[in-house]
């Protein structure tokens, strides 16, 4: 199929978009402007991270996705935003403005309780083996994992880390989260390890101006961008031979779960985490009353009889 339309303004776009649903899908206004709201997400998401959209493929929706979870936003709500975007580029295709349906296979998250995928340690290990430490930003590669699971921060967060906002000695790093929040993070010794690895690296590229002060940068000098690390994260479970659905928010998922099984207090996870309701952590209770029921199976005596 040959593009006949370019696309000049996108605030006309979104016009012609919302009169689309209103006259031929015969939606009423107030969904109208819901689908309006879910697609300017998207787009912010795009101009956060430089990528056109007719450059969106289906893993830039996937991580559009994952950055919506890391945010908070409820599973119910994540549907709605997918079940809007996938509107919208259905009606992008039928009006000439892009050659393929990106999100044909975006998958909705199921509805109900949520429990997030989880690494084991010895996945967490795997990964961090499996880094190919022969390319150039294998030690960028390993401290970006290390950072992400031994942090527990969002992507966001970890794409914003800036060099003076690292106190290696001290063990801690400042991370600015959401509503531009400022929260205290412990390090744990493997990523102040990486980190300190990774910093000659770092100080053979050309840095843009502006950069100068990221943490995180490309071969090109720039900051790294959120689709970035998350193509980074997917590569390398891929060539850890870990099946599971991965993607930079598994490895924050991990760091609370494991610190909860080894008996970390909930407050204090929810400050690391940057959670601002104790019910968003609460979440990771519901997979560690999953791992102490597989616990008293194994191990109560009751149970241990007639084995």
């Amino acid at each position: 199929m040959v593009l006949t339309r370019e696309i000049h303004d996108v605030g006309r776009l979104l016009e012609a978009f919302g009169a689309y649903l209103l006259t031929e899908r015969g939606l009423s206004p107030n969904t109208v402007e819901g689908y309006h709201d879910d697609v300017v997400k998207l787009l912010n998401f795009l101009v956060g991270d430089g990528i056109k959209l007719r450059d969106v493929s289906l893993d830039t929706l996937r991580g559009f996705v994952a950055d919506l979870h890391d945010l908070g936003i409820s599973t119910r709500s994540q549907a709605r935003v997918i079940s809007g975007i996938k509107t919208f580029f259905k009606w992008l295709k039928i009006e000439g403005y892009v050659e393929e349906n990106p999100s044909v296979l975006l998958d909705s998250p199921r509805l109900g309780q949520y429990l997030p995928e989880v690494l084991t340690v010895d996945e967490i290990d795997s990964m961090i083996t499996a880094v190919d430490m022969d390319a150039p930003e294998g030690q960028r590669n390993r401290a970006i994992i290390e950072t992400l699971y031994g942090c527990g921060l969002r992507v966001s967060e970890l794409v914003n880390l800036e060099i003076s906002r690292l106190f290696l000695d001290d063990e801690y790093l400042v991370v600015r989260g959401k509503r531009s929040k400022e929260r205290l993070v412990p390090m744990s010794p493997s990523a102040i390890r990486e980190i300190r690895d990774y910093l000659p690296w770092r100080d053979t590229i050309d840095i843009k101006p502006g950069e100068e002060d990221a943490l995180f940068i490309s071969r090109r000098g720039r900051r790294l961008t959120r689709v970035m690390v998350f193509y980074i994260i997917k590569a390398v479970a891929e060539r850890a031979g870990i099946m599971k659905e991965i993607s930079p928010h598994t490895l924050r998922h991990s760091f609370a779960t494991h610190l909860l099984e080894g008996g970390a207090n909930l407050r204090a996870i929810q400050q690391m985490l940057g959670h601002e309701s104790i019910s968003t952590t609460e979440i990771y209770i519901h997979v560690d009353r999953t791992h102490l029921r597989r616990e008293i199976l194994e191990h109560h005596p009751r149970n241990m009889r007639g084995r």
